[in-house]
């Protein structure tokens, strides 16, 4: 959930992006011309509408499920095998297995080791599904920003507004629909990573 958070954030920071470089320059045009207000060429799009629709951010989220139920399954396993290797040695300790102190303290820093190297083995792989999450967030931030640059140019609009940016829009400047429609023509599928 926290990541769907992140790609509306990441979203929203595109649009606000493409709409401030607009604005900026509609700024100066209003400043020289206050009747140029009233003749403002505005649209609205309606981000969870882009999120839940857009074909990158869907295949995205399918990646970011295996990532998960992998790093899941690892922290799991690792688990399962050191709490079987304590138990085995809490076991050996019950039943006077062991002959002296040190080979009991060497199978205690034995593992010792074990845990350490199964943080380090699940940290490593929490770093990549961060890393991959990044690069996901940069290509969807890369992807949005392209397209809505090309679409103010192509339709001369002075300004592109979020649905959640005010208390009422007129349907009728709704324009999430062909948003989309653009944003999914262009995309190439993603292949994951991970696909053997």
């Amino acid at each position: 959930m926290r990541k769907i958070v992140n790609r509306v954030m990441v979203l929203v920071a595109a649009f606000v992006l493409v709409s401030c470089s607009q604005e900026s320059k509609n700024e100066k045009v209003i400043a020289a011309n206050p009747e140029a207000a009233a003749s403002l060429n505005i649209r609205y799009i309606d981000l969870d509408s882009i999120s839940a629709n857009y074909n990158l951010v869907k295949d995205y989220n399918e990646i970011n499920v295996r990532t998960m139920s992998k790093l899941e399954s690892a922290q799991r396993a690792k688990q399962q095998e050191l709490q079987k290797r304590a138990a085995e040695i809490e076991n050996k300790a019950r039943n006077n297995g062991y002959i002296s102190q040190s080979t009991y303290e060497a199978d205690m820093q034995k593992f010792q080791q074990q845990q350490r190297a199964a943080e380090v083995y699940l940290g490593k792989m929490q770093e990549q599904a961060q890393q991959e999450a990044l690069d996901q967030n940069m290509a969807l931030q890369d992807s949005l920003n392209n397209f809505i640059a090309d679409y103010v140019k192509t339709h001369n609009y002075d300004a592109i507004l979020f649905k959640n940016a005010g208390a009422y829009f007129n349907p009728a400047l709704d324009i999430t629909k062909e948003v989309i429609d653009g944003l999914n023509a262009r995309y190439k599928k993603v292949e994951s990573k991970d696909k053997e």
